[in-house]
């Protein structure tokens, strides 16, 4: 198959996603009818405010959270059709997470959080060793591996994050507001890295109230209520 072809492919289809929550007597529509396809190569921003389910909607595409009502498939396989157990290969084998609040294991020094997701994936100790060195080395953090998140800036720490989310080679990248508990200076950098990432090809998806970290992605889908309000060809 030629390479534009596989780049069409969808690695990730939402199809009438709606999830429902009780509130006392009133059902609120977290997500209220979403249908959405990511291409392998795509960079793609879901922007709204806050209560819009941006990141309800990004914890169901990272097979973390189950709609109500709707399909998800990633690869073309129906993942709510699975058992927990192949919820949780499908996550480490196609999908990395990067949160705002980065998620690392304190008791862990960079290079361990980094290896932690290699050693549920079953990979041989030497060669997670090394691949965790090198993803450290690509987002410039070749003189930190062994330092502990109390002793990184934030900006460090969300590297570290990313590069533990490249470790299992994911198909697609989830993002949640990366540079929310960063500085201006350090968030630029951080959408630099992801930036270069998606141009080598790596599928992006990410979550942001703001505009100018949306600007980034090629395609930005506006929500509101639940609802995707608008969808924007950022490509440029």
């Amino acid at each position: 198959m030629d390479k534009e072809k596989t780049r069409k492919m969808s690695t990730l289809s939402l199809i009438n996603l709606k999830k429902y929550y009780n509130s006392g007597k009133r059902v609120v529509k977290a997500l209220d009818g979403i249908s959405l396809n990511v291409k392998k190569g795509d960079f793609i921003a879901i922007k709204g405010p806050s209560g819009a389910g941006k990141t309800t909607l990004l914890n169901i595409m990272g097979c973390l959270d189950k709609p109500t009502y709707g399909e998800v498939k990633i690869n073309d396989i129906n993942v709510l059709r699975l058992s927990e157990n192949e919820l949780a290969e499908i996550r480490n084998k196609y999908i990395g997470f990067v949160f705002q609040s980065f998620n690392l294991i304190e008791k862990l020094n960079a290079l361990e959080n980094v290896i932690l997701p290699m050693m549920f994936a079953g990979i041989p100790f030497d060669e997670r060793v090394r691949k965790a060195e090198n993803l450290l080395r690509k987002v410039g953090l070749e003189k930190r591996m062994h330092h502990y998140p109390s002793q990184l800036s934030g900006g460090e720490m969300q590297r570290v994050a990313i590069a533990r989310a490249l470790a299992n080679d994911p198909k697609i990248l989830l993002v949640d507001e990366p540079t929310g508990n960063l500085d201006s200076k350090t968030g630029y950098q951080i959408m630099n890295i992801l930036k270069e990432l998606n141009r080598r090809d790596r599928t992006i998806v990410l979550v942001t109230h703001d505009d100018n970290i949306a600007s980034y992605a090629h395609i930005i889908y506006h929500m509101i209520d639940g609802k995707i309000s608008k969808v924007e060809d950022n490509k440029k």
